[in-house]
């Protein structure tokens, strides 16, 4: 290796270091008509010795870049040494490039720079006073951006040494820390299609939206192997799965070795609750599933500015995520990776901490919903006075323009998005929603209780969803979404049962196969999911993001009975509110395991994502009513699914 200085080592016909003033002073001559200057290498090389880029004509998408940029709006992302594409700013459709070769070609070594300074040094040294000052303090500023840059883009200790410790022990090939930008969203995305886990949807039909299958075995919620790990067994009590923190941290810290081998380790800073509120809670997730990142990116606030927000005494919870499946060198990847035999979601309140293994689907992965919002917020809210609930938040206006929030809570896939979303049959009546699926409680400073809604998406049960049973919902999913497990349409759109009034002659359903109507198979798997923004909704509420929340003047719950459960019934007071709360009972459904049909106790709607012991949950609303005094909401107990003595429903439900 030798220094060729501007390619004119043998030929310039006088002191080099005069050449290098001379370049330096041409700038005069052209003021802000410089031509930009660009450094490329043709010749990198893989750990084989092999060359990365492929060259000769292909080297005309490097020259499409440097065009790009002259014009201004190429992509390019800062480094100590200079502008570097960004991953999707190279145009290298039809190219048989990995994107780890692609990640080679444009990787910046800061320690391989730090080798490179002093040599540069060396080389400069020979010029000695003709030497433009100008290139020597170029040398030292890059020097001191070399050894102030990190490879983490942040400076917070606690996270540094989060992800550091994930690095060492998971092992993975890369590391990419996430931006939150729609660019990202859409690399990422398209990195699916071209791996096989993504499908791109009929583009006219449903403009930017994806089609994916996951394993078969891999289908919802585990609550058999979600667990809460408290020094006290008690402290979990009777409806948890309780595991000693000390073991199962040995556990797991065993079965997360190497396990992101082969694969990119993604880290997502992320945000529940709307930003500028003052009850928002950070997080960051480490996860090596695309999957996760693509959803959390439309489930929650993440990204850069999540990250900037972090400051160094401000708290996050730590979210570990793996599907569990490491690659070996030449290892053909599956669609949809995960380990089913060996599936874990744990939950550490005393840390905080959370930790998932095994599982890509849903609630088990993306950490942020279920195991953040509720079982560790429920944890939290008990120690600091407010509440994490599995509820939707809605508005409804009356025919005199009078606004009611109220919150409603029911088991997973019993109609709470559908009511979060109702368009009402009664005249004049309009409904608005703030939120399907979860809300988080506070007493304001009017001694009113306030609600937001930590979510950012749906992530709701298409099965039985449509235009006449949710309308908004189907409105909201017809761009921008992804869908899983659902049965995909010969014409390249999406289909569940109940979708539509008639059923479609033929599809492929949710494990890949070819359906018709009399096959005696579903086409859409029962928990089949959609997940779309909320701020598609054709009726979120304008306050949806309210930083303060909305206040609630009412609590309902509910469930499925088919028998003894009237349609609606009113608490006489707060505690008999609490005592109705406590004993909701509903038919099982797909949402989780077990057998569809049988009724089981489900209080609050909280018996899969309570993160402490139910009694003292208990305890904790009955406690609330203090902090509200007269301002304390009603609560009524409803049931939408008595039927017949012919087993049909009485209720005509929806609108």
């Amino acid at each position: 290796v030798r220094r060729d200085p501007f390619a004119m080592l043998p030929f310039c016909g006088y002191n080099m270091g005069d050449y290098f003033a001379h370049w330096i002073k041409f700038r005069n001559r052209l003021g802000y008509l410089s031509p930009k200057i660009f450094y490329v290498n043709w010749f990198r090389r893989d750990a084989d010795g092999k060359f990365l880029w492929p060259g000769f004509g292909e080297n005309s998408r490097v020259l499409k870049w440097i065009c790009e940029r002259v014009d201004g709006h190429g992509k390019a992302r800062p480094t100590p040494i200079g502008l570097v594409p960004t991953l999707d700013a190279l145009d290298v459709a039809g190219l048989d490039l990995s994107l780890d070769a692609l990640e080679t070609l444009l990787k910046v070594d800061i320690h391989e720079w730090k080798r490179e300074v002093p040599l540069i040094k060396e080389h400069f040294a020979q010029f000695g006073d003709r030497l433009p000052p100008l290139l020597a303090r170029n040398l030292e500023q890059l020097e001191k951006r070399l050894l102030s840059a990190s490879e983490h883009p942040t400076h917070n200790k606690r996270i540094i040494a989060f992800v550091d410790k994930a690095i060492k022990d998971c092992t993975p090939a890369r590391v990419h820390w996430c931006d939150g930008t729609a660019e990202e969203y859409q690399r990422i995305c398209d990195e699916m299609v071209a791996a096989g886990t993504f499908m791109k949807l009929n583009q006219e039909k449903r403009p930017n939206s994806y089609y994916c299958r996951s394993d078969p075995r891999d289908v919802a919620r585990v609550e058999s192997c979600t667990f809460i790990c408290t020094s006290e067994k008690d402290d979990a009590g009777p409806t948890n799965n309780w595991a000693d923190p000390k073991e199962m941290k040995t556990k797991l810290e065993g079965m997360f070795k190497g396990c992101m081998a082969g694969r990119t380790m993604y880290v997502i800073p992320f945000c529940m609750g709307p930003l500028g509120s003052p009850f928002p809670q950070l997080g960051i997730q480490v996860t090596d599933s695309p999957y996760v990142v693509v959803n959390m990116y439309i489930m929650a606030r993440m990204g850069t500015s999540i990250l900037n927000a972090l400051a160094d005494d401000k708290f996050f919870l730590p979210c570990l995520h793996s599907v569990g499946a490491p690659l070996q060198p030449g290892q053909k990847d599956v669609a949809w990776p995960c380990n089913p035999d060996n599936r874990y979601i744990c939950h550490f309140p005393e840390d905080p901490a959370v930790m998932s293994y095994g599982s890509g689907y849903g609630g088990n992965a993306l950490l942020g919903k279920k195991c953040y919002a509720l079982r560790i917020a429920s944890t939290m809210g008990r120690k600091e006075g407010w509440l994490a609930e599995h509820c939707l938040i809605l508005g409804l206006v009356s025919p005199e323009g009078k606004k009611y929030y109220v919150c409603a809570g029911f088991p997973s896939a019993c109609g709470k998005t559908n009511l979060a979303m109702l368009v009402p049959t009664l005249p004049g009546w309009t409904v608005r929603c703030v939120g399907d699926d979860i809300a988080w409680l506070h007493v304001g400073d009017d001694g009113r209780l306030y609600a937001i809604n930590p979510e950012a998406g749906f992530f709701g049960v298409a099965p039985g969803t449509s235009y006449h049973s949710n309308w908004s919902a189907m409105v909201c999913i017809a761009k921008n979404s992804i869908f899983t497990n659902v049965a995909l349409t010969d014409d390249g759109d999406v289909w569940w049962e109940g979708m539509t009034k008639d059923t479609p002659a033929h599809l492929t359903d949710w494990t890949g196969q070819s359906w018709t109507p009399d096959c005696g198979r579903k086409a859409a798997h029962p928990n089949s999911r959609y997940t779309t923004p909320a701020s598609q909704c054709p009726v979120i509420d304008p306050d949806w993001e309210n930083p303060n929340g909305v206040p609630i003047c009412a609590f309902i719950f509910g469930g499925r009975r088919a028998t003894t459960v009237p349609l609606v019934t009113e608490a006489f007071i707060w505690d008999h509110g609490v005592f109705m709360g406590s004993i909701i009972s509903s038919e099982q459904t797909a949402a989780a395991e077990g057998k569809v049909g049988d009724v089981r106790r489900d209080p609050f709607a909280m018996l899969p994502f309570c993160g402490y012991n139910m009694g003292d949950y208990f305890g904790h609303w009955v406690d609330f009513r203090k902090y509200l005094g007269y301002n304390s909401p009603k609560i009524f107990y409803v049931n939408w699914f008595r039927r017949d003595e012919s087993g049909r429903f009485l209720w005509p439900g929806f609108g």
